[in-house]
């Protein structure tokens, strides 16, 4: 029997490429986007296999009806991502109310929406995959991109706790964490706050190590095995990494916390007061 997906954020980047790899192997998907008509190609080649959907993922009610309606349409939901979000860029002060708002309402709120939507579906039927789309930068942070980062990390915990509750119903989750890829992530889709003169230096500075980080970007077509792979997976991954980089990124982090924790450890259980025998 072929998967059924819902996948937002369907109309560019990871989305579009696992939309298409769905699609291709038989699969069906019911693809979101704040305009289907950049499906409409898509639907040209497979027909009602593809069900497009306007949708806002920062508007629950819509995500409701928007879930409901491919759970209809389809039959039942086995694979379900939170793909829609984007980037918003700009050091922590310049970064203004609205625009850390939004960056939330999108990144972190959408998928929980998306998720409570859904959860109702699979619990049901007893199975279901969700794959929520973080970052290297859920676990790690970087200059510039921190309200970004705030908003992957919350959507980790989310997630982490998320696949426990829900394991006893038959539902996994998988939190993929993609590093560099040749998306519009950084261009058009990316949000700019305005810039402060006092960090024009050091933003020159952190937009050359990012472009280091960088290094040679991934390319998201190739993706799409590997999101199949764990979508077919028996016993899938918590936590996955895409492209070469990240895994150098999160040792060397995950070293150093490591050493600052255990370095502090004395003042640690010291401060935990009473007798520590």
């Amino acid at each position: 029997m072929p998967t059924t997906w819902f996948i937002t954020g369907a109309s560019r980047g990871f989305g579009r490429e696992w939309t298409t790899a769905a699609l291709e192997r038989g699969d069906a998907v019911a693809a979101t986007a704040r305009d289907p008509r950049t499906l409409d190609d898509l639907v040209a080649r497979f027909g009602d296999r593809l069900l497009p959907l306007r949708l806002d993922v920062t508007d629950r009610e819509a995500v409701l009806a928007a879930v409901a309606r491919a759970h209809g349409h389809l039959g039942r939901l086995d694979v379900v991502v939170n793909n829609a979000g984007y980037g918003q860029f700009g050091m922590i002060e310049e970064v203004s109310e609205a625009e850390a708002r939004a960056q939330f309402d999108t990144n972190v709120f959408g998928a929980l929406f998306v998720t409570q939507a859904a959860l109702p579906y699979l619990r049901e039927q007893g199975s279901g995959h969700l794959l929520q789309v973080s970052s290297i930068g859920g676990i790690s942070a970087f200059p510039n991109i921190g309200i970004y980062n705030a908003s992957k990390w919350a959507l980790e915990a989310l997630s982490q706790s998320l696949a426990a509750e829900v394991a006893g119903f038959g539902v996994k989750v998988t939190i993929i964490e993609p590093g560099a890829y040749s998306t519009d992530w950084g261009g058009a889709s990316a949000r700019h706050a305005t810039p402060h003169p006092a960090y024009d230096t050091f933003r020159e500075e952190a937009a050359e190590q990012r472009r280091a980080r960088a290094g040679n970007p991934g390319d998201p077509v190739a993706t799409r095995e590997a999101v199949l792979r764990i979508v077919d997976a028996e016993d899938p991954p918590l936590r996955v990494f895409l492209g070469d980089g990240p895994l150098a990124i999160a040792t060397r982090d995950y070293e150093s916390r490591l050493a600052t924790w255990r370095a502090w450890e004395p003042v640690s259980v010291a401060a935990h007061g009473g007798s520590t025998a």
